[in-house]
């Protein structure tokens, strides 16, 4: 799975035939960019959301948590910008008929370029072998230094551009680099416009008294909202913290690349209140701490990496994103945004009300400014699924399909298998598992040879299988197989939860940061 397209098509394939992703509405087509999540899927998904819930609210007692409604008032909308502001550039090819959105047509150009970076060092590293220093030569090798300053310009241009909503140049900028429609190879391209991406929906029992609403396009919105309610019944002191996770929506113009596009997705944000004047501080705080958390699963550093905003957003004065290395490219994973006192004193002037913090210690009122983190919790599941996913060739000239995923967030941390279904094993086995249960969530399979059932427990991630065998019944051992490494010890039965804990246990993992 050396080839990216080739494995991005493997991790869909693998996603739907071990029950993690599935099309929505499958049976009637499917619908668009949006999924449902599977038996497995929705334990991963969970144990992603827990894992950060956890590292966020549960180990910082300045943060607290927030379950805002999808419904909000629509001057809410007013009141951010959206309404006003939340838009993506648009374009048409005239032959093919598809519709693209312009600064995306942009950065995946420049992907390609990264592309024949990436094959510049892999023919360098083959020519130098164990002398061959990467940094050295990413840094002085002339075709490189010329494929990075291109990147450089290209992006610095589209940035400029956007900002300025000068979207003739967006379009000259593709003419001149020559971009072509995926579909068809046409250029022949219209002109660049603004597409809202809110969904609009109503409320009311009429259609003469509804009201006009939208499904919320962030989370971020109900804690700001919620601010004072928080802060005075939480008597929360500056600075502090509100985070929650949930659902958004976005009538995404392009949606695409599984599930790391949708039009239905679901956030994990965190709002940090801080004094004016520290949001610089704050900024570099939570790029670091972010940046630990994700490098805590162990991934690989090398995965990761910072992109600084050359366009910022309207409420932003400065913008980071934490990109990955998905099989497509390195993308947006997480970002991280300074977003000054724009969203508290909005609502205050929309709401006609002060949203304001008394600082006992200086004997006066301010508006908060706000440090914002925001991750998709789609795409980390991505992220997570895809790098996991590993073809390993073994010394029996076969292979095996593993989920390597971080222990932590395995859907199941073990497997209880009886050998054979009889002599009294699976009812040892289901013993093993009704104990496991109270501690950890654990899976029982007794169908087909025990070699076929450790494989599809690979299939899925499970770190551990228990094998419960004639042993067993002499001295109350079982076998212990290690999914990662498949080595197999013998244990007792009493030793399994510490065992396991010691592997999964979230304090073990998030002790690294």
């Amino acid at each position: 799975m050396n080839n990216p397209q080739d494995h991005f098509k493997k991790v869909i394939s693998h996603a739907k035939e071990y029950g993690f992703v599935f099309q929505s509405s499958e049976v009637y087509d499917g619908l668009s960019a949006v999924y449902d999540y599977g038996q497995n899927g929705v334990e991963l998904k969970k144990n992603i959301r827990d894992y950060w819930w956890k590292a966020m609210v549960q180990m910082n007692t300045n943060i607290v948590g927030l379950d805002a409604a999808i419904f909000m008032h629509p001057t809410t909308w007013k009141a951010s910008g959206h309404v006003d502001a939340f838009n993506d550039p648009l374009i048409d090819n005239k032959d093919s008929k598809k519709r693209y959105r312009a600064d995306v047509l942009v950065e995946n150009y420049c992907a390609k370029i990264e592309q024949k970076i990436e094959k510049e060092v892999k023919k360098a590293k083959k020519r130098f072998g164990n002398s061959f220093d990467e940094a050295e030569f990413l840094a002085t090798n002339g075709r490189v230094l010329g494929y990075r300053e291109k990147i450089d310009a290209t992006l610095k241009r589209l940035g400029k551009s956007l900002g300025d909503e000068d979207f003739a140049d967006v379009k000259t900028l593709i003419e001149e680099l020559e971009i072509v429609d995926p579909v068809s190879g046409s250029r022949n391209w219209t002109d660049v416009k603004q597409f809202n991406l809110m969904f609009g929906t109503k409320l009311g029992a009429s259609a003469e008294s509804a009201m006009d609403l939208y499904l919320r396009p962030e989370t971020a919105q109900g804690i700001f909202v919620n601010f004072l309610n928080v802060q005075k019944t939480g008597r929360m002191k500056i600075p502090f913290g509100i985070a929650q996770t949930g659902k958004a929506f976005r009538n995404e113009i392009v949606a695409r690349q599984f599930i790391f596009r949708m039009r239905e997705f679901e956030q994990m944000e965190m709002q940090f209140f801080i004094k004016p004047g520290t949001q610089s501080m704050w900024y570099d705080h939570w790029k670091q701490a972010r940046l630990k958390w994700h490098l805590s699963l162990g991934m690989g550093e090398s995965n990761y990496r910072f992109h600084n905003h050359e366009k910022l957003a309207h409420y932003a004065d400065a913008a980071a994103d934490i990109e990955f290395k998905f099989p497509f490219g390195f993308k947006e994973l997480e970002g991280i945004h300074s977003r000054t006192d724009f969203d508290l004193s909005q609502h205050e002037k929309y709401a006609g009300k002060k949203l304001q913090f008394f600082d006992s210690e200086e004997n006066k009122n301010y508006t908060p400014y706000v440090l914002e983190t925001s991750i998709g919790l789609d795409r980390m599941f991505l992220a997570v699924f895809s790098n996991s996913l590993q073809e390993e060739a073994l010394e029996n000239n076969s292979s095996r399909t593993v989920l390597k995923i971080p222990s932590v967030l395995a859907p199941y941390k073990a497997a209880v298998l009886p050998l054979v279904k009889k002599d009294g094993l699976p009812e040892i086995a289901q013993t093993i598992l009704k104990d496991l249960q109270w501690d950890f969530n654990v899976i029982y399979d007794e169908k087909d040879a025990v070699g076929r059932r450790y494989r599809r427990q690979d299939a899925i991630g499970t770190p551990f299988c228990v094998t419960v065998d004639h042993q067993t019944l002499e001295d109350n051992t079982v076998t212990l197989r290690y999914r990662d490494t498949m080595e197999q010890i013998r244990v007792e039965k009493k030793e399994l939860s510490k065992i396991i804990n010691q592997e999964v246990a979230t304090k073990n993992w998030l002790n690294k940061l």
